[in-house]
């Protein structure tokens, strides 16, 4: 039985310029920067999807504000909360952040179904 394919995020050209696709971990590492990627609704906004305003991550709630210890520990739990509605087969292992003067970034570690390690990094 073969693995499903889907399209990777970020959308990027393949050899045959059409939208590059892939499958095992390498589509798993693009469903977990499209969660986390995507703007979920809140109290403030509506959600970046119209068709699942829901699906996403409240990340957009930290944007300009104090990049202090608290801030990552609220992206810290946006993440993992993220993951274990909208991708319950990841197993989250850890979430880095890393914070300088101006920006906080991401660092996120998961273990597929399949037991294989996934990294991904989220910035801005």
């Amino acid at each position: 039985m073969t693995s499903p394919r889907g399209l990777l995020a970020p959308f990027r050209r393949d050899r045959k310029r059409d939208f590059a696709s892939g499958d095992g971990e390498e589509l798993l590492a693009s469903k977990v920067l499209a969660v986390l990627a995507t703007e979920g609704a809140t109290a403030r906004c509506s959600g970046e999807l119209p068709w699942r305003t829901a699906f996403g991550t409240p990340l957009q709630l930290l944007r300009h504000r104090n990049n202090d210890i608290a801030l990552g520990e609220l992206a810290r739990v946006y993440v993992r909360d993220a993951l274990a509605r909208w991708l319950p087969e990841v197993k989250l292992l850890a979430v880095r952040v890393h914070r300088d003067e101006t920006a906080l970034s991401l660092s996120v570690r998961f273990r597929s179904p399949a037991g294989t390690e996934g990294l991904v990094h989220v910035t801005g």
